[in-house]
């Protein structure tokens, strides 16, 4: 596993399914502590609610502590060169978990720093989520090779990391879009070269619905974008979740969305609040997925089996 963990293209199919598998005992067990003696220092650029709760309550409940760092006191990439805060943090820390704007910010961070770099969300990629995302599928008995996964909205970091977990794991993903909102032309192209399927751009959501084991989508107007919301909202218009998308889905499809939710907009509230959405399933997979990830970042090169071994000797 790489050092950093700064998109779905830093882990492989594998992997992903080793952090299943131990973010399952994680969730039945609060014995295992294996970031004891660790400190995580949270970076955060951008307002947070699941993003930071599930870290700061992970790392607590894998034994370490974390540092809250808001930006005013940073000054990411202004007051403070991001290699200079990766330096000084490398010494203090044994973690560094960053939600930003820039995605190159992380980068550089990463290729300073001496400890793991986590990406918890950057204009460019939302890897944290997708993983999570990919656990409440196999939760719900959906996550077999070739399910079908629609990605309705705008083509934002959410989109960008679907797009590149297509590329690890064989997912039969559509995204659609309205014209000009479609996800980064690079990620999609690298993608595709890679993924078991082919990956599909459509304009077209009812379309791209069609027998779709899950539906997902986003907000309209990300962090950052809120100038743009009143043409956004013209914009996406006809691409709201509603019940009449939802029907061209399969029977047993799912609904999910990373939250927060615009009810009305991106999606209808009896969709939203209805049988077939999981999004507090997928909000507190969070927590767990992120608990295996941040075990395997941490003891990068020991095996999981071995660490927790170790680990119960202890007990």
């Amino acid at each position: 596993m790489n050092k950093d963990f700064l998109s779905i293209l830093d882990i492989t199919g594998s992997e992903l399914e080793e952090m299943f598998s131990l973010a399952d005992e994680l969730k039945l067990s609060r014995h295992f502590r294996p970031l004891e003696g660790m400190t995580a220092a949270l970076i955060f650029q951008k307002p947070s609610l699941r993003t930071r709760a599930s870290f700061e309550i992970g790392v607590a409940q894998l034994g370490g502590q974390s540092v809250h760092l808001a930006d005013e006191g940073i000054g990411l990439g202004v007051r403070e060169t991001p290699e200079d805060v990766a330096r000084l943090l490398s010494r203090y820390a044994d973690l560094i978990v960053a939600r930003v704007f820039g995605h190159e910010l992380l980068e550089q961070m990463a290729a300073h720093a001496t400890i793991p770099v986590v990406n918890a969300l950057s204009d460019r990629s939302h890897p944290c989520q997708i993983i999570a995302d990919m656990y409440t599928i196999r939760q719900h008995g959906l996550l077999a090779p070739g399910v079908r996964v629609c990605y309705v909205g705008d083509g934002n970091n959410v989109a960008n990391s679907w797009i590149e977990m297509a590329a690890i794991w064989p997912i039969r993903l559509t995204v659609a879009t309205p014209e000009g909102y479609e996800p980064d032309a690079e990620i999609l192209a690298a993608a595709q070269r890679q993924a078991a399927f082919p990956i599909v751009l459509s304009h077209h959501p009812a379309s791209a619905a069609r027998n779709a084991d899950v539906i997902y989508t986003d907000v309209w107007a990300s962090m950052g974008q809120e100038q743009e919301s009143a043409t956004r909202k013209k914009d996406f218009a006809q691409f709201q979740v509603n019940r009449g998308l939802m029907a061209q889905a399969s029977g047993s499809a799912i609904f999910m969305h990373c939250l927060p939710a615009h009810r009305g907009e991106e999606v209808e509230a009896e969709v939203i609040d209805g049988a077939r959405s999981v999004i507090f399933d997928q909000a507190e997979n969070r927590l767990h997925m992120q608990k295996a990830l941040l075990t395997r970042l941490a003891h990068c090169g020991q095996g999981t089996q071995a660490l927790r071994h170790e680990q119960l000797a202890l007990l």
